[in-house]
C-alpha cells in the first residue's frame, strides 16, 4: 500500500501575471465545466480525481469509495487518477501552468501553507467555505492551514506529526530499556551515546532530498520559537528574532555528535533499501525522524512488504529553556482542494472523502492519520495510533515550513540547511537565505 509521502518539493505556481492570467482564462463557476468535466443533455457529469494511493490496499479502497459514490450518484462518473506522489506533484504543476482547464483535475491533494495560497491567488481553487460548511464543521481542528483570507480552500482528511521512529530491538541491545515519549534533549542525547557504544548506527537521514535534513531545523524552530514569534516572522519577513539562530545552533550542537549514516549527504529520503527508510525497515539504523507515513513506507521496503514489528515512535526531544510550547509538534497533512473550474458534483464527492464511512476505512487501512473524530479510533496500527492524542493533546502543529513557506522561499531555506548539514554553512546562513528569498518574491 502506498502511504503519502512528503515530495522534495511540492506545487509550484507560476509567478508572472501572464501565467497566472492564462490559469485563470476560461474558468467558470460550479457546474460549468472544467477538469475535464463533461455536461450531457441529462445533467450527467464527471469528475476528475487524482490522489498517490498507487499500489496495493490503498489503490483498491480509494477505487471502490469512486464505485460508491458513482452508484449512489447516478449521471456521475468518477475518473480516477492514482499515482506515484512526485509524479502527481509534477503532472499538477504541469496541469496549473498550463491554463488549461481541462489539464487541471476537480479533485486533488492540497498541502495548504504557502502553496495554497498561491493557489488561491491565481483563482485555481473553489472556495469551499460555504459549499461545504457541514463537513467544514467537523473537522474545524485541522483547516487552520488550508484557510486564506478567512475561507476555507481545502478539506484535511490526514494530519500528522513528525518524530523519531526507532527499532525496540536495536535499542534494547544498546541497553535502552525505557524510551520516554518525550524526551528532553539530555536523553535524546543518551540514546546517541549508548548506541554508538553498542556499534549501532543511531539514526539515517535523507539528506539527499534536503527536505528530510531540514525537518531537524524546522523542528529546532518549533522548540525554540513560540508559534506566534514563527508566525509574525513569515508575515513581516523579519527573522531578527534569535529563536531561529538558536534552531541553527541546536542542529549544529547534534551535527557535531556525528549521529548519521555514512554517505548522508547523498541519501535519498524514501527510495530503496539503502534510502533513509530502507535503512531503518531493515534493521541498519536504530531510528529516522520521520512523519506519520514511515510505517507504510518501510513496509513497502522490506522484503515481505509488511510494516516491521519493531518500530516504535517517540516525540522530538525538548530543550532547557526553550520558548516553544513543549506541547506543540511539527507536522503536517493532506487535503482534498476542488478546482475553481469543477462541477458542483466534485464537491459532492470531495465531502464524501471525509464521511465517517470513508475516513473509518481510511484509518483501518492505516492510509494515514484521519481528521474526522468519528475515524480516529479506527487507526489499526498501534503504533500509529499513539500520535492521534499527541496530535490532539492541545498544542499547535506547525506546518512543514518549506510548505507553510511556499516553493521559492522554502526551497532557499532547504539547500541553505543542507549546507549546514555538509558543513558549509552556519546559522545566520539559513536566516539569511530565508529573508533574501522572502524579499525576492
Amino acid at each position: 500500500m502506498t502511504r503519502t509521502m512528503r515530495g522534495a518539493t511540492a506545487v509550484a505556481i507560476g509567478a508572472t501575471v501572464s501565467l497566472l492570467a492564462a490559469a485563470c482564462a476560461g474558468q467558470g463557476s460550479g457546474g460549468q465545466g472544467g477538469g475535464g468535466e463533461t455536461t450531457g443533455a441529462g445533467g450527467d457529469s464527471t469528475v476528475t480525481w487524482w490522489h498517490n494511493s498507487n499500489t496495493g490496499e490503498g489503490k483498491e479502497y480509494y477505487d471502490q469509495v469512486a464505485a460508491d459514490f458513482e452508484a449512489a450518484n447516478p449521471g456521475v462518473t468518477v475518473q480516477v487518477e492514482a499515482m506515484q506522489h512526485e509524479d502527481m506533484l509534477t503532472k499538477l504543476q504541469a496541469a496549473f501552468q498550463s491554463g488549461d482547464d481541462a489539464q487541471i483535475p476537480d479533485v486533488y491533494m492540497s498541502r495548504g501553507g504557502g502553496e495554497l495560497k498561491a493557489e488561491v491567488e491565481a483563482g485555481l481553487v473553489r472556495d469551499l467555505t460555504d459549499d461545504a460548511a457541514d463537513t467544514i464543521e467537523t473537522i474545524s481542528a485541522f483547516t487552520g492551514q488550508y484557510t486564506v483570507d478567512d475561507k476555507v480552500y481545502a478539506l484535511p482528511y490526514s494530519m500528522g506529526l513528525v518524530g523519531f521512529w526507532y527499532n525496540k530491538d536495536l535499542f534494547e541491545q544498546a541497553g535502552i530499556t525505557e524510551v520516554s515519549p518525550n524526551p528532553t534533549v539530555e536523553e535524546f542525547y543518551g540514546y546517541l551515546d549508548k548506541l554508538k557504544s553498542a556499534g549501532i548506527t543511531p539514526a539515517s537521514v535523507g539528506a539527499g532530498d534536503k527536505w528530510p535534513a531540514a525537518h531537524y531545523w524546522y523542528y529546532n524552530v518549533v522548540r525554540e520559537c513560540p508559534f506566534d514569534t514563527v508566525e509574525t516572522a513569515i508575515a513581516e519577513k523579519d527573522y531578527s528574532d534569535p529563536c531561529f539562530i538558536e534552531a541553527g545552533e541546536k542542529l549544529q550542537e547534534l551535527l557535531d555528535k556525528e549521529p548519521f549514516n555514512a554517505g548522508f549527504l547523498a541519501t535519498p529520503a524514501q527510495s530503496g533499501p539503502t534510502s533513509a527508510s530502507g535503512l531503518l525497515a531493515t534493521g541498519k539504523v536504530a531510528m529516522e525522524l520521520a512523519g506519520h507515513w514511515e510505517p507504510g513506507v518501510a513496509g513497502g521496503l522490506t522484503e515481505d512488504g509488511q510494516v516491521p514489528d519493531f518500530l516504535g515512535w517517540f516525540a522530538y526531544p525538548t530543550f532547557p529553556g526553550q520558548a516553544g510550547d513543549p506541547a506543540d509538534q511539527m507536522g503536517g497533512g493532506d487535503a482534498w482542494s476542488v478546482s475553481a473550474g469543477a462541477p458542483d458534483a466534485a464537491v459532492d464527492f470531495a465531502e464524501h472523502l471525509l464521511s465517517d464511512e470513508v475516513q473509518t476505512g481510511f484509518a483501518e487501512l492505516d492510509m494515514g492519520l484521519p481528521t474526522n473524530p468519528a475515524a480516529t479510533g479506527s487507526v489499526a496500527n498501534e503504533v500509529l495510533a499513539q500520535l492521534v492524542p499527541v496530535r490532539d493533546g492541545g498544542g499547535n502543529t506547525q506546518l512543514y515550513l518549506d510548505t507553510r513557506l511556499g516553493q521559492s522561499v522554502g526551497q532557499a531555506m532547504n539547500d541553505a540547511i543542507a549546507l549546514v548539514f555538509a558543513g558549509e554553512a552556519g546559522p545566520q546562513d539559513v536566516v539569511d537565505a530565508i529573508e533574501s528569498a522572502a524579499e525576492a518574491e
